[in-house]
């Protein structure tokens, strides 16, 4: 039976994983008692000791819990706006070409393509980049994927899109500055050529297991750090079967990646490795890693995020839950569920219902 593409969420993304900016927490939340009962204490210990302050974070939550209920159909009707009024700086970008590619990247993904090729023999291909390194026990993997022309110009046309007066929504919960690349439209023409035709092989290799044969749908978003905005990135996972993470630059000092084991290690068994982000390298690594980024110290830097997803693995199991997935039908992406035709409506939920 064929499966239907529509887009879905789990309920989880409506109730859980909701940060708190100001006490560096993840949260969840269903109603004012659970919430109360669950995260006092933990609130109070980090510094929100007054009736106040608590009010003052169940209306953060509480705000954000209703933007994520609205914010599929809000995107949609930014893209529509973006796609009707805005003239890009170089619209030559929009669509993708080899020649954006570093020459290192597409070997690797030919050696990928070919009859010969096995891990052992793609690992020793990128070891033998100079400057570049992977940390095999923790399967993170580093390479170049664009050229720095395309950095230049890319980020150029980010920038250019920021002074536009149309509206814009945020990447995630975590990053408050950046730009949903859907929004911008280039998701048909860019970023899945890129995942389906480049980084499908290379993923095919590195992470069997999680799904890199069969990735099928993509969040793909840029992020921006500044000293007068973001400056890092606490420790958190993504929604994602593999996450690709490439800095565009510009000039910046500092701000290391670093990573340590998957989330289910508790955190006094964690280590930590840094890994140093130049312009035009990807990173690749799974993305229910635990991961963050160090405060950049000078200057400014863009980051592309391809969250990679497989719904043959998250429809099996949330991976922000951890459960069976309860589905919810949403406009636009969704979260790369997919239910068979037959189940539809048998087993998703109307988004209302969940409150």
């Amino acid at each position: 039976m064929a499966h239907s593409r529509g887009s879905y969420s789990c309920a989880c993304f409506y109730t859980d994983n909701i940060y708190i900016e100001e006490y560096q927490m993840h949260v969840r939340y269903t109603d004012e008692q659970q919430f109360t009962q669950e995260y006092q204490k933990a609130l109070q210990s980090r510094g929100c000791r007054t009736a106040e302050k608590l009010a003052q974070v169940l209306e953060t939550v509480k705000k954000e819990v209703e933007r994520r209920i609205q914010l599929a159909e809000e995107s949609q009707q930014r893209k529509s706006e973006i796609a009707l009024h805005y003239k890009p700086l170089h619209p030559e970008l929009y669509v993708l070409q080899e020649s954006f590619l570093a020459a290192e990247f597409l070997e690797a993904v030919h050696f990928c393509q070919s009859p010969h090729a096995s891990l052992d023999g793609l690992l020793n291909l990128l070891d033998s980049i100079p400057g570049i390194g992977f940390f095999i026990d923790k399967r993170i993997y580093q390479l170049p994927v664009f050229v720095p022309q395309f950095c230049k110009d890319f980020v150029e046309e980010l920038e250019h899109f920021e002074r536009s007066a149309l509206a814009k929504g945020r990447p995630n919960t975590m990053n408050n500055y950046g730009v949903l690349l859907n929004e911008l439209g280039l998701d048909d023409s860019f970023i899945t050529p890129l995942r389906e035709k480049y980084l499908r092989p290379l993923v095919s290799l590195l992470y069997p297991d999680w799904g890199g044969s069969c990735l099928d749908s993509h969040k793909a978003f840029v992020v921006q750090y500044s000293l007068d905005k973001d400056l890092d990135l606490s420790c958190h996972y993504d929604n994602s079967e593999v996450t690709l993470n490439v800095s565009l630059g510009k000039e910046f000092t500092d701000g290391n990646l670093y990573f340590s084991e998957m989330r289910e290690v508790p955190a006094n068994e964690r280590r930590y490795t840094e890994v140093e982000h130049l312009m035009g390298q990807g990173i690749l690594h799974r993305g229910q890693q635990i991961h963050g980024a160090l405060p950049i110290t000078s200057g400014e830097r863009w980051n592309l995020i391809i969250w990679k997803r497989a719904s043959s693995v998250r429809n099996k199991l949330c991976p922000m839950c951890d459960k069976e997935p309860q589905l919810i039908e949403t406009a636009g992406q969704g979260d790369g569920f997919t239910v068979r035709e037959k189940e539809i409506g048998a087993q998703t939920l109307d988004v209302c219902a969940v409150f």
